[in-house]
């Protein structure tokens, strides 16, 4: 079932409110927007972008409720 997600960058404190550096709106199911998350995730990681590199990302639906985070120290785990 379709529902509106908040894939939320986050990046060090000092980079914004809680820490989010960018934050992308999406209407889709909870495993296409884990996957979107996920891709955000390692296109703020690339070496060539500008500013604090990632450290998480979080998904959360549109009743405020996390529901999917991965972070710097979740890669090691094998991903997916």
């Amino acid at each position: 079932m379709r529902e509106t997600f908040h894939i939320d960058i986050l990046g060090p404190d000092e980079t914004g409110p809680g820490g989010v550096m960018q934050r992308i709106s999406v209407r889709a199911t909870a495993e296409t927007a884990r996957e979107r998350a996920l891709r955000a995730f390692r296109r703020a990681r690339v070496p060539q972008r500008t500013g604090p590199p990632a450290e998480a990302v979080r998904v959360v639906d549109g009743a405020g409720t996390e529901v999917f985070r991965w972070s710097v120290w979740d890669e090691g785990a094998g991903g997916r």
